[in-house]
């Protein structure tokens, strides 16, 4: 079904860029405020940007430009033994902490059984879960082969409002495709499921695809319910959130005047810490555990290396502490 929004077409479709008015971006540019400035690194520590995260007046919405890495985290079949999966095994842990896979008690890796999707792959997981499905079943998780999410540093999702479950519209600046999205997992800033990717004319690929820069990401703060949702939810709860804020038109009139070009890093400027990694499942051992600690924010990074120059963000302390269950 094609859904028509503003002035836009559905999802996964390109709008040219002569529909933007002139006179609205102008106002847009005029009336933006900046929630917070993100710094981002190069993975050798030496050169560095920041990611503007803007906010317009009399809305909750924030939105930024930066690149996509791709996420397979939520798909059966991300990862497998012997590194068979759509991701390199290096992007779910290590053997002395798993986080993008479900651990027994004694930390060894969950296998999938022969009633699931995938037997004898891992169980992958995501910050997003189905609180009615049991934390072993791999169905409970957003699937980044079918599902377009979207991945946020916990810090920026906590200075805006937005908690796993809301809604999002993400656009290529250098194509003009966009789609509705679900937040759906914690990592690093600019980062997508390989369906999102698959939808905006990116490189899916999750060893080897994504974007360096150019992806406008606009996210609805308190949009959702905490739970994964429908990809017809999210287009049918995506569309009226976008049209309420003022459509394609305003989002395009609004991407801000973007200069992908980092800068030197001045010395002793570099944090403390090293390039952040992406705990999606601070603690992903199985335990049992009440229905509402399910789906709490969590700590957040992810040392998997840059895909296509893209660069790694770093990221604050973690004010919340997750299990991917």
């Amino acid at each position: 079904m094609t859904l028509m929004v503003a002035a836009g077409v559905a999802g996964g479709q390109s709008v040219g860029k002569s529909a933007v008015s002139r006179e609205r971006a102008k106002g847009c540019a005029i009336a933006k405020s900046m929630l917070l400035n993100f710094v981002v690194w190069s993975q050798d520590r030496q050169h560095f940007r920041e990611v503007p995260v803007w906010q317009l007046p009399g809305s909750q919405a924030f939105f930024f430009v930066a690149g996509m890495t791709i996420d397979a985290d939520g798909a059966p079949n991300a990862y497998g033994p012997n590194d068979t999966g759509l991701d390199d095994m290096a992007n779910a842990g290590v053997p002395s902490h798993w986080d993008g896979i479900m651990t027994d008690r004694d930390g060894n890796p969950l296998l999938q059984e022969e009633s699931d999707p995938f037997p004898g792959y891992y169980i992958s997981c995501t910050s997003l879960s189905d609180h009615g499905k049991k934390p072993t079943d791999p169905t409970g998780y957003v699937d980044a082969s079918k599902v377009p999410y979207v991945v946020l540093p916990n810090d920026l999702a906590d200075r805006g409002g937005a908690r796993l479950g809301d809604f999002a519209v993400v656009m290529n600046l250098g194509n003009g495709k966009w789609s509705y999205a679900i937040y759906a997992d914690i990592g690093t800033i600019g980062e997508g499921s390989i369906a999102l990717a698959d939808k905006l004319g990116i490189w899916s690929d999750a060893r080897r695809g994504g974007e360096s820069d150019g992806i406008l990401y606009l996210v609805f703060p308190g949009s959702g319910n905490l739970q994964p949702r429908t990809i017809d939810e999210i287009q049918n709860e995506a569309e009226k959130l976008l049209r309420d804020w003022g459509g394609l038109e305003r989002l395009f009139s609004c991407r801000e005047n973007h200069n992908p070009a980092v800068s030197a890093a001045p010395a002793k400027s570099s944090p403390e810490s090293s390039a952040t990694r992406t705990w999606d499942c601070a603690s992903n051992r199985y335990f049992l555990v009440p229905a509402d600690e399910r789906n709490m924010l969590a700590s957040s990074s992810r040392t998997t290396r840059p895909r296509n120059g893209a660069i790694v963000g770093t990221s604050l302390k973690a004010e919340y502490d997750r299990s991917c269950r």
